[in-house]
This record gives structure tokens, C-alpha cells and sequence, in this order.
């Protein structure tokens, strides 16, 4: 295998981790299902199916965290970036509206209940989450919003003016939506805590190893790796994002690809934390292009961005990051960078995520939309019981079609142009 040609990024959560993970069990050759991508989703689905007695092997093209599961920030959120709930059910109909939107409600206490059945080290609050308002008419729509979610049980609230303003130590915001189920952890941790559970249950994971081909015969699936190792498997199931290169290509030309860069600062002060931070909530606010913070065990400030113009993005961008933090949290400097990583999210033209049959016996799933933590918990079980039998028209998240976006290469252009129109518009409402 081409280990030795492949890097990790440099991230905080590599600097940080307390855990690892080293693929010591030989591959297979032959198992029940085959899961090609040890991401987050990947993992939770393995973890699901081996748990259901099947053998189960995970392949991974690069190491643990090289993918958007290790280089996103680390926010745990139950619901939906850029998809509000009534128009769910106005999209797919009452019943299968509400099955979806009760699933993503729980997949924040379902990462934090894995935690804590596995025991995994990973820094995990469960703190809550905020989504402040920074106009009038956001602040009407969090209320509503509000309503709805306690309407299905969750604990989530109204904050006022005065509430959010005690939570952040900003001024700008007209009350807040808080979600008590969610949360932060150090998300490579998580990712090797999964890794580990899959084993304890007989599976098997496997980094470099790169799947180049699959092809079906008489049953039973071949795929093809790059070390000309040739693995048989009853069932595949796909969780490989944004990539579009080699077996992924066809599922990531579903999707919009969007490169996010993500910031951590040097440690800030205590008095600091206390003002912005009282009670360790991670924030993301309502803003197009969105301002959102949370803390690390030792009180680095970690925030994220997007750039419209991505030649010599990563240092500029980091910058910006940094001096954004500092202006909308009237912090006393500006705080140090320790260090800036990007990572690639996987967009659906309408937010939401989807399973995709991708032949006899083999589905996919994709499309968390900046909700990759909470979102992938629930997608990975609900990937496993496809794999297992359950009746497509009856799960949650809805089975569609495998479509090729047009001009998927031009994705980066209009993702660029949108965003120049998002920070026009932020500044236009403000």
C-alpha cells in the first residue's frame, strides 16, 4: 500500500488528539458488507452492522480524519444548517417531513450517547448550542422555530435580547434559539472512539486503502484496491462525501463541494471565556456568511470561513478569521493563530440529506450539510438498516435517484459568486 505517500494535515485536533488509531488486522477477503469511507458516517454504519452480527470491513483510502470527519471544528447540532423545518414538510409531506426532522433532532444525543457507551476520550460537552439573531426578522423566525421544536419534544428554547447578550457578551443579536442537546467534542477522537468500537464488535478497519473499482458478479460485489488486493462483499455501502475520484466520483458529482477553512487561536484568557462564553456554548449565528466560535479543552478559540477567491486562501483567510473574532468579540488583541486546515463539505441543491441506491444490494449516503457530526450519526444507522433489509419507503431519510449535478465542475464559481452576494446582503440587513 502507498502509506508512505500519503500526509495528515496539520489541525488542531492533530496536535490535540489524546487518542489514535493503526490499522493492525489484515484485510479480508470476503465479508458480509463492505463500507468504503472511515468517516464518521462510514464508522457509525459499520459500528451499527457489526453490532448486528454482520462482518463488516471498513476501508479508508488515506488514515482516519483525513476527511472532512477530522478537519471540520468540532460542533455537534441537531438540525439543519439552511433547511427550516416547515418547508421539510411542505417538501416531502407531513409524515415523512416530521420522520426526518425528528431524526435530526436526535443525532446530538445520539453522538453523546456513544461516547458515552464507549467510553471514548474526546473532550465532549454537552453544553448546548446557540443560533443567535442578528435582525428583527431572524429573530421572529428563531421563535417560531422555537415553538415547533418543543412542539416535538426537544428541549430547546427562546433566548431574549438580554439572554443572548449574557451568553456572548454581544450587543448585536435580538434573541437566540438554544438547543440544550448539543454540543462540542475533538472530533478525531470521536473519529478513533468509533474506529475502536467497530473492532470491539469483530469488525474490521482499514486505512490506505483505496478502493479504485467495484463491479458486481452473481450475487456478490469485487472491489478492486489500489494495492491490487481484491476484497468479495454481499453488500457495499458508500460513505465517501465530496470526493469524486475513482469508486466516489459518481456519488460526490451529486453534490456541491464547499472548502471551508477552519482557525484555531492560541489559548485566550479566562476573563475573556467567562464573557463570551459562561456556560462553554458553541455559537453560529444567522448571518449568510456566518459567524459561529466555540472553545477547546484549553481555551482556544476555534472559528471557520469561506473564500471567494481561493488562490492563497489559507493564509489570508486565517487572518481574516482571526480579525473577525477579534472585532465581533471585542476582544482585548487580536488572538494569535496556532494554526488554519481547510476540509470539503458535500452541499444538496435542497439541504438535505440522502440515501442513494447504487445497485443490487449497495446504497450511499451523503449530504450532511454542515451538520457532519450529529448528521452522520444518524445517517450511518440509517444506512445500516437499509443494508438490513428495512423497507426503503419506510426510512427517514428519503431514497432518491442518482443525478449528476450539470457543470459540477463550475461548482467552485457559483459557490464563490454566492458567497460575495451572502456578505453583501449581511451588510445590507445590518
Amino acid at each position: 500500500m502507498r502509506t508512505s505517500k500519503m500526509e495528515k494535515q496539520d489541525t488542531i485536533w492533530r496536535r490535540t488528539a489524546r487518542g489514535s488509531f493503526n490499522t493492525t488486522a489484515s484485510l479480508p477477503d470476503a465479508v458480509d458488507v463492505a463500507v468504503i469511507g472511515g468517516g464518521f458516517t462510514g464508522l457509525t454504519s459499520a459500528l451499527c452492522l457489526a453490532r448486528a452480527g454482520k462482518k463488516v470491513a471498513v476501508l479508508e483510502r488515506s488514515f482516519l480524519g483525513e476527511g472532512a470527519s477530522g478537519q471540520n471544528a468540532g460542533f455537534v447540532v441537531p438540525n439543519f444548517a439552511l433547511a427550516d423545518p416547515q418547508v421539510v414538510r411542505r417538501k416531502l409531506g407531513e409524515e415523512k417531513g416530521n420522520a426526518l426532522l425528528d431524526l435530526v433532532s436526535q443525532g446530538a444525543d445520539a453522538v453523546f450517547e456513544t461516547i458515552r457507551e464507549y467510553g471514548v476520550a474526546c473532550d465532549a460537552l454537552q453544553t448546548g448550542w446557540l443560533n443567535p439573531a442578528v435582525t428583527d426578522d431572524d429573530a421572529e423566525r428563531l421563535k417560531v422555530r422555537a415553538e415547533f421544536w418543543q412542539s416535538r419534544n426537544r428541549p430547546v428554547r427562546y433566548l431574549s435580547e438580554p439572554e443572548i447578550s449574557q451568553q456572548t457578551g454581544m450587543t448585536l443579536y435580538k434573541g437566540a434559539l438554544l438547543d440544550e442537546s448539543g454540543g462540542t467534542i475533538h472530533p478525531l477522537d470521536y473519529l478513533f472512539g468509533l474506529g475502536h468500537a467497530v473492532e470491539a464488535h469483530g469488525g474490521t478497519v482499514h486505512e490506505a486503502a483505496c478502493v479504485k473499482q467495484a463491479w458486481q458478479e452473481n450475487g456478490n460485489w469485487y472491489l478492486a484496491l489500489e494495492d491490487g488486493h481484491t476484497l468479495t462483499a454481499r453488500q457495499i455501502v458508500f460513505c465517501t462525501n465530496a470526493f469524486t475520484t475513482g469508486v466516489s466520483r459518481r456519488l460526490g458529482l451529486t453534490t456541491v463541494p464547499l472548502r471551508v477553512y477552519q482557525v484555531a487561536t492560541r489559548p485566550i484568557a479566562q476573563e475573556v471565556v467567562d464573557r463570551i462564553a459562561p456556560d462553554r456554548r458553541s455559537v453560529g449565528d444567522t448571518r449568510r456568511n456566518l459567524f459561529s466560535y466555540r472553545l477547546d479543552r484549553e481555551n482556544r478559540l476555534i472559528s471557520g470561513g469561506m473564500s471567494a477567491i481561493p488562490i492563497g486562501a489559507k493564509k489570508r483567510l486565517g487572518e481574516a478569521i482571526v480579525n473577525r473574532l477579534a472585532h465581533e468579540l471585542a476582544l482585548p488583541t487580536v488572538p494569535e493563530i496556532e494554526v488554519v486546515w481547510t476540509g470539503v463539505a458535500a452541499m444538496t441543491p435542497d439541504f438535505l440529506p440522502r440515501i442513494h441506491r447504487m445497485g443490487d444490494n449497495a446504497f450511499a449516503g451523503i449530504g450532511c450539510n454542515g451538520r457532519g457530526i450529529a448528521m452522520t450519526a444518524q445517517l450511518g444507522l440509517v444506512l445500516a438498516d437499509a443494508v438490513m433489509g428495512a423497507p426503503v419507503d419506510k426510512l427517514p431519510i428519503p431514497l432518491r435517484k442518482v443525478r449528476q449535478l450539470p457543470f459540477h465542475a463550475l461548482m467552485p464559481l457559483a459557490t464563490s459568486a454566492s458567497l460575495i452576494m451572502a456578505r453583501i446582503e449581511d451588510s445590507l440587513a445590518r
